[in-house]
């Protein structure tokens, strides 16, 4: 039986009234399972408005009490931790395993926006002229809005909405129409920490609420992540409509292993970077970049074995490495990726393509593990993010022409260097080009008092997700200057007075 699932509206379930539908599958046996209802711009802008009422008590709400809700959250998010990651799991594929670490690393983000009485504070300048003072207040925007992509349902929304909201301002989510359920979940947990009824919004959808959210008035800022076309389309359109974007695009991330790393820590790290979450992860390693060629002999020579015996299978199953790909149109993407790697002349170390279903899954969106050696820069499969359990190998001759391939690309995610040598890797980090960059460690994502962003066309805006930027983000500046005379006073000035 299919489940019709609903928007989240002032503190309760709401039916669409659209009619229209987006059909979410279950990946591992590529049967429908739901349908989430399509909004229209009406409903959006109901939502907006609903929660534009709301906004101004949350925020009239000190900070610390705020922050005392998002406590009670995390403290729930505990509690039903296995409860959310099965139906991550269910709707986009993802292992049990992997799932609960899906909501464990929003659940940090949560942590960190429990200091929020720290991070809003401003700043005061006593005595700055005669009787006067200067100090800045952060406030909140009002009204803000994310959209958040299928391939983390429970971590991205978190990382949107709870600085967000620990900041005072009103939420309005836009999540992915292929997995909302877990979206939905959360919404109903911050209502039952004492979240006040239309302080977060969920409203599913498709271009049309997209487009909705971004020519709303009364949204100040849009948060997205997803890929990098329409990053830049929802960065254009939102700075125009005069709203503050942050928009987080795609990648192609790669590890530099040099002559000296250790290559079975170097194959291990590629092989849970490269694979893990079926490659669909914007920080995966897709491309490994061996320095020199005994460096790359001895690297396939490690891999492929490794490779060989990945285990890919369903959530259910705790032997499962990774699972399926979120759709049958992702699956048919990466595997004509794949066919125009072997056409192009690189080498299919590793071939998925004719990996057995799992038993009893054979209508699953299923795609084998995949490892190419002496893949070229002008090949398809090493310009396009791939999105898959692909890996392909870029062989370099020194540092220096391996530093220049990942410099020149046009993505900059996520970087890694395996190495023993100090100063290389001090060299490294100093030189690439890259937002984030891990140094024998193979995905680089901070943790949640750090920020998180890429360089180049993997990111439009100024500030990154979570950590400090996020409360900069989500509030504006405020400066007040205030004198306060005492005696008698003589009257006007018509001259700005030199501070003594």
């Amino acid at each position: 039986m299919t489940t019709e699932l609903s928007h989240w509206i002032d503190g309760r379930h709401v039916p669409g009234t659209s009619g229209h539908f987006a059909d979410i599958f279950n990946p591992a046996t590529g049967e429908v399972q739901a349908k989430a209802p399509l909004a229209t711009k009406d409903e959006l802008d109901a939502a907006v408005q609903s929660a534009a009422k709301a906004q101004p008590g949350w925020a009239a709400t000190n900070p610390q009490r705020r922050a005392r809700v998002l406590m009670e959250f995390v403290r729930l998010l505990n509690r039903d931790m296995d409860k959310l990651a099965e139906a991550l799991s269910k709707e986009h594929g993802k292992t049990f395993a992997d799932a609960k670490g899906d909501v464990q690393r929003g659940l940090e983000v949560v942590e960190f926006c429990i200091g929020a009485p720290h991070l809003l504070k401003g700043e005061y300048s006593d005595g700055a002229g005669p009787g006067i003072d200067i100090y800045s207040m952060r406030q909140p925007l009002g009204v803000v809005a994310g959209i958040t992509p299928f391939n983390f349902p429970a971590m991205i929304p978190m990382w949107k909405f709870a600085p967000a909201l620990a900041c005072g301002n009103a939420f309005v989510l836009k999540p992915s129409e292929r997995d909302p359920s877990v979206p939905l979940m959360l919404a109903e947990l911050l209502k039952e920490a004492g979240l006040p009824d239309g302080v977060l919004q969920v409203v599913n959808g498709d271009k049309e609420v997209v487009d909705a959210i971004l020519d709303n008035e009364v949204i100040q800022a849009v948060g997205f992540v997803g890929s990098t076309p329409i990053a830049a389309y929802i960065y254009e359109r939102g700075c125009a409509n005069g709203k503050r974007v942050q928009c987080f695009g795609g990648a192609k991330n790669h590890m530099i292993i040099m002559p000296d790393a250790d290559l079975d820590q170097a194959a291990d790290a590629l092989v849970g970077a490269g694979y893990g979450a079926a490659g669909e992860r914007c920080m995966a390693i897709s491309v490994a970049v061996p320095v020199g060629e005994k460096t790359a002999d001895a690297l396939i020579e490690k891999l492929k074995p490794r490779v060989e015996k990945l285990n890919v299978g369903p959530w259910s199953d705790e032997g499962a490495d990774y699972g399926p790909v979120i759709t049958e149109a992702a699956r048919e993407k990466i595997k004509g990726l794949v066919e125009s790697g072997v056409e192009a002349g690189a080498d299919l170390v590793v071939d998925g393509r004719s990996m057995a279903a799992p038993q009893g899954y054979e209508d699953g969106f299923w795609v084998g593990p995949h490892l190419f050696d002496n893949v070229t820069p002008d090949m398809e499969i090493y310009k396009q993010e791939i999105f898959g359990p692909v890996l392909s190998t870029v062989r370099a001759k020194s540092y220096d022409e391996a530093m220049t391939l990942a410099m020149d690309n046009e993505y900059g995610n996520g970087i890694a260097i395996f190495t023993r040598d100090g100063d290389a890797a001090r060299d490294f980090a100093n030189r690439i080009n890259v937002g984030m960059v891990g140094v024998n460690v193979p995905i680089p994502v901070p943790l949640a008092y750090h920020t998180f962003g890429g360089w180049k066309k993997s990111a439009f805006g100024d500030l990154n997700q979570h950590g400090p930027d996020a409360f900069k983000f989500y509030t504006r500046t405020k400066t007040v200057t205030a004198r306060w005379p005492s005696g008698i006073k003589e009257g006007g000035e018509f001259n700005f007075k030199a501070m003594d």
